[in-house]
């Protein structure tokens, strides 16, 4: 049975496989006992990839060649920026990886038959840039053991690999790691990145919003379809970074209402009656969004993206999807004039101050 590796490739056509009979020949006398009949072995059945089950397997691969975009963007933000992320930065692999059990009912079913998912974790991204990406990582590698020791698989496989990567990422500057891949094991050396700590998500909802809620930043389906490069969605990628920085989250008590939209919308099938309305959110304050956009310039910077597209991209969002638009990022951001003034202000900053890249500070 071919199958689509790593999330890649469309969907072949799947075929069963056929159960082969013997022939049989007359009974005979035989002189003596009777040696016993060899013991054949059933073939596996395989299951087959029904239209549902193909349906989920397309919608599974949509969503990764989605979150694969925002991986690659978000890279040079999170590995440049790892000074200013200060006590947000974290010692990372730069890999994700999942297993059949981090898909629900047919898309379980679809990730087993269709991409090759077992109990055991398979990576699904990997960071441009990261100690991963150089150690060469792939996507595909079933992940085997970590420091010599077996990673757990299973339903809980990606809790519990939580408890063996935390120690030995504390303690060395790069991990040994046991893949396994087409088939055969691979032994690699992967040194530890430092880089800022956030989860980068993507929201299955068409609204066009992002949303940070301290420790992760998710961009909505509806707001990349929206974004016309990705400049652009580096531009909301850098924002939702800059308040996570900034903890604004928190100081507008908004983490536990933002932390279950973000927790609802990174579902496969969400709840979309969750953003009916504001969804609960409380519009940012002026003073707090200008903060978040004159760090987000900086960290554009030192990430090389282009600084000059900033300013027309919000003003491009607020025409084209006002604050009226209930649950729309105009309506969570609504001081797009005092915005735009201190993002003008602050690339002239920046264009203005001397050397490299990753020598300009806020």
């Amino acid at each position: 049975m071919k199958r689509i590796v790593g999330l890649r490739t469309a969907l072949p056509a799947l075929a069963l496989a056929l159960l082969v009979s013997g022939c049989t020949t007359p009974p005979r006398m035989l002189q003596g006992p009777v040696p016993p009949a060899p013991q054949v072995q059933p073939e596996e059945v395989v299951p087959r990839l029904t239209p549902r089950m193909a349906a989920a397997a397309e919608a599974l691969t949509r969503m990764a060649a989605l979150q694969d975009r925002l991986y690659r963007v978000a890279a040079p933000l999170l590995i440049n920026n790892a000074e200013l992320c200060k006590d947000k930065a974290r010692s990372l692999l730069g890999f994700t990886a999942k297993n059949r059990h981090s898909y629900p009912g047919e898309y379980n079913e679809a990730a087993h038959v269709a991409f090759g998912m077992d109990e055991h974790l398979q990576v699904t991204g990997v960071l441009a840039g990261s100690g991963a990406a150089q150690a060469g990582l792939r996507r595909g590698d079933r992940l085997m053991t970590a420091g010599a020791k077996p990673l757990p698989s299973g339903a809980n496989a990606s809790t519990l690999a939580g408890g063996v990567f935390g120690p030995l990422l504390a303690a060395n500057p790069s991990l040994p790691m046991g893949v396994e891949r087409d088939g055969r094991d691979k032994n690699l050396t992967i040194p530890v990145t430092r880089a800022c700590g956030f989860g980068i998500e993507l929201g299955n909802a068409d609204n066009i919003n992002s949303y940070a809620d301290g420790s992760r930043v998710m961009v909505t389906r509806g707001m990349i379809g929206f974004a016309q490069n990705d400049d652009e969605l580096a531009y909301l990628l850098a924002k939702g970074m800059a308040h996570n920085m900034l903890g604004h989250a928190a100081a507008q008590r908004n983490t536990g209402t933002i932390n279950s939209i973000v927790d609802n919308l990174a579902a496969v099938k969400p709840d979309t009656s969750m953003l009916i309305g504001s969804g609960g959110i409380k519009a940012m304050p002026s003073d707090l969004d200008v903060a978040a956009d004159r760090l987000a310039v900086y960290l554009l910077a030192r990430a090389g993206y282009n600084i000059d597209g900033i300013a027309p991209f919000w003003k491009r969002l607020a025409a084209t999807h006002p604050g009226t638009v209930l649950n729309g990022y105009v309506a969570n951001h609504p001081s797009t004039a005092a915005r735009v003034a201190a993002i003008e202000k602050a690339v002239a900053e920046v264009k203005a101050k001397p050397g490299s890249r990753k020598s300009v500070m806020p």
